[in-house]
């Protein structure tokens, strides 16, 4: 936070480099951006990365941080004007896009929040990593202008065991502890939240607005978490807009809707795609043709009803067709299985099929095949014929345990989870299958 107020301050562009990024993925931060410094807990990675540019390495007196000084590289690189920081995309390829955004833009997007969640003096706990930009925004800009408080725990004081794994009990511990007015949390947070509620955890009596984002969130875990005392309100946005489209809010809401747009955000449908105007990028690293535009095309399916409220169905790339010719959008299946306890993770294919398929991980190791299997049946029992579950398998490890399926915000890296898992999702199309395992 340090780092990133000052940087802003002197006039520097910043570059968070997300959590999660392999070696790989940043290597190609390097590639697209002309980096002069770098400041790390771990300065030999970007040492032993770079050992062609270093100038120097200086230690520093900002809580551990080591400052690498690199030699500059003047050449081959193209940044729109006024980029004040470049956020890398947590999309599903190795080679995520740089995201430029003015600081101007990161204000007028934290004062929107601000008054749309209407919080005065928040305490605001942050739980999800600072390069993520809806946290980097929300919870630290957004808090500063309603004159606020920040706390800033490490991710192992949160509950997060490397990097893909969560304490349940210390996670919920450290809200007890700090008593927020605020919290942000990806889909699967809320759910240990409402599963720890649900087994007896007592949302503290300060937690005033829960905001939920990164993935679709099924609507009977918010009802959930609303019934347990967890104020949690969903809502959408992506890099692309400098964070927060839509939100929900204890003034302004509606169950299954993502909320209304910011102040100074405008949405139109087109074809069913979402497209925002207000607040765009100002363009994507090393792309001049993305440059300058006014609009930002989502990818994303939605609508708007009568009222003004965003409701999103899946992303426009993921959409499923079955070979009987229905639109079938994985998310939407995928929310409702996830609002199944006895469910952690689960996966939707189908396109091309006469059926769809899940893979499936279970909250509890010990989840017994029956158990699954009766979630799914409830789950199934709420659809319709064409996007009900046929078949599914339980998958022998954790998405969240594996590199490279997750991005930084939970979503699914579809693709990758298709051709590592290809050979037991053709087994689920397969006449002999009989029975899950």
């Amino acid at each position: 936070m340090v780092i990133d107020l000052a940087c802003q301050l002197a006039g520097v562009c910043l570059v968070p480099v997300p959590t999660f990024f392999s070696v790989e993925q940043m290597g190609h931060v390097f590639e697209s951006v002309p980096v002069d410094a770098v400041m790390s807990e771990h300065p030999g990675i970007f040492a032993s990365m770079l050992p062609l540019r270093i100038q120097r390495q200086l230690e520093t007196s900002i809580g551990g941080y080591g400052l690498v000084l690199l030699n500059p590289v003047q050449e081959g690189f193209q940044l729109p004007e006024n980029t004040g920081k470049i956020t890398f995309t947590s999309g599903s390829t190795g080679r995520p896009k740089g995201v430029c955004l003015s600081n101007q833009q990161l204000m007028r997007q934290a004062q929107a929040l601000a008054e749309a969640v209407g919080l005065e003096n928040p305490r605001h706990l942050c739980l999800l990593p600072l390069s993520t930009l809806l946290e980097n925004v929300a919870g630290i800009y957004t808090p500063i202008l309603a004159a606020g408080e920040i706390i800033i725990p490490s991710l192992s004081e949160v509950g997060f065991e490397g990097s893909s794994s969560l304490n349940p009990h210390t996670f919920t511990d450290i809200i007890r502890r700090k008593q927020p007015d605020s919290i942000i949390l990806t889909p699967q947070l809320l759910s240990v939240l409402v599963s720890a509620a649900e087994s007896g955890w007592q949302p503290p009596p300060s937690l005033k607005f829960v905001a939920v984002g990164g993935g679709k969130v099924s609507t009977s875990v918010l009802e959930k978490a609303q019934q347990k005392g967890i104020p949690a309100y969903e809502g959408y946005g992506l890099s692309e807009c400098a964070s927060v489209v839509c939100l929900n809010t204890a003034a302004s809401q509606k169950q299954a809707s993502c909320g209304r747009p910011l102040s100074h955000l405008a949405i139109e449908i087109e074809d069913g795609e979402i497209v925002v105007s207000g607040n765009a990028m100002l363009g994507y690293v090393g792309e001049p043709d993305s440059w300058g535009s006014e609009r930002v095309y989502t990818g994303d399916l939605g609508m708007l009803d009568d009222d003004g409220y965003l409701q999103i169905n899946g992303r426009k790339k993921n959409l499923l067709i079955s070979s009987y010719g229905r639109n079938i959008n994985p998310e939407w299946v995928e929310s409702e299985l996830l609002a199944q306890v006895t469910i952690a993770e689960c996966v939707v294919f189908g396109d091309a099929k006469p059926y769809c398929v899940a893979l499936v991980s279970p909250g509890r190791v010990d989840e017994s095949t029956v158990s699954l299997q009766r979630s799914i049946d409830l789950t199934n029992a709420a659809l319709p014929d064409y996007a009900r579950i046929k078949k599914w398998r339980r998958l022998p490890r954790k998405l969240s345990t594996q590199d490279n399926l997750l991005t930084e915000n939970g979503r699914l890296k579809r693709m990758a989870i298709a051709t590592r898992y290809d050979a037991l999702i053709n087994t689920l199309y397969s006449t002999q299958l009989t029975e899950n395992q």
